[in-house]
């Protein structure tokens, strides 16, 4: 649970809190299992900022200067954003390598911070002897890119997503607001371009696919309709996940107890890589 990276930007103490039980809520929810995997807030791990300004001192300035991220969520007033911002891939670099990450899942977009990733590790490396194992990036070309209600890349940034494990008035609001051409009912539609269709194909079944598609091909079918085309799937789809969140939420005593347990075993992994790093670098 990155709540180290999540202060970047500000954040209020208490909705920060929240969104740390709401994530790992989320994470049991959809199926990760906390007695096979290790849920775990970063900022209870130290080992994660000392090696991160340890790999600090190996990363350039040149490779940060080219992460496209920085600059689409800097904007143009780049000077007024924080170091913290500017410095996330090394942190990120932190979470991959004390864990001896050999494979990492990521979206296209974070194909960039694998790749400053391996280079520091491969830094470290030659000025320190082997360190570090050199992680491979794993991308699911299916979902490589999710788009969000706007057409953009699904993202809390853009304010384009769509919360499955919101109340149904909240959810129905998401989904009613995704970004639409002006088409009316009676006319013929292409589904590729459309936002709903988009989002509707990443969890619909191939027959569910079909019907669709046809329906926006052959006309008098409205946006209103995919919309609540849409809707009726992710409450019907994920009926039982939202049931166990909407538990989990109200036990928060439970998740601050499955937070612990995770911190207790994530340290000792993280803590032998730590001494390894220390022991290269002499200390």
């Amino acid at each position: 649970v990155v709540d180290l990276h999540a202060i970047t930007v500000n954040q209020d103490p208490k909705v920060l809190k929240n969104n740390i039980r709401e994530t790992v809520a989320t994470f049991i929810a959809s199926g990760i299992d906390p007695k096979k995997s290790i849920i775990f807030n970063q900022s209870q791990v130290s080992a994660h900022s000392e090696v991160a300004w340890i790999l600090s001192c190996v990363a350039r300035m040149g490779w940060l200067n080219r992460m496209t991220q920085f600059k689409e969520k800097a904007g143009k007033d780049k000077e007024k954003a924080s170091i913290g911002l500017y410095s996330y891939p090394i942190l990120m670099a932190a979470d991959i390598l004390l864990y001896d990450s050999e494979i990492v899942p990521v979206g296209k977009d974070q194909k960039q911070h694998l790749e400053i990733t391996r280079d520091i590790a491969k830094s470290f490396n030659h000025n320190y002897g082997d360190t570090f194992i050199i992680p491979e990036s794993k991308i699911d070309k299916n979902v490589q890119t999710v788009l969000g209600t706007d057409g953009r890349k699904m993202s809390k940034t853009y304010q384009n997503t769509i919360d499955i494990f919101a109340d149904e008035k909240s959810l129905k609001k998401q989904i009613m607001s995704i970004v639409t051409d002006s088409k009316g009912i009676e006319d013929k539609k292409n589904p590729e371009s459309c936002n709903i269709f988009n989002i509707f194909k990443l969890i619909a079944s191939e027959d569910e696919v079909k019907k669709m598609k046809k329906n926006y091909v052959e006309g008098g079918y409205g946006y209103g309709h995919a919309k609540t085309h849409l809707l009726n799937l992710i409450l019907d789809l994920y009926r039982e996940e939202r049931k166990l969140y909407s538990e989990l939420i109200k036990n928060p005593g439970h998740l601050y107890d499955i937070l612990l347990k995770g911190e207790k075993k994530a340290r000792i992994i993280a803590e032998k890589v730590l001494r390894r790093v220390r022991s290269k670098l002499g200390y």
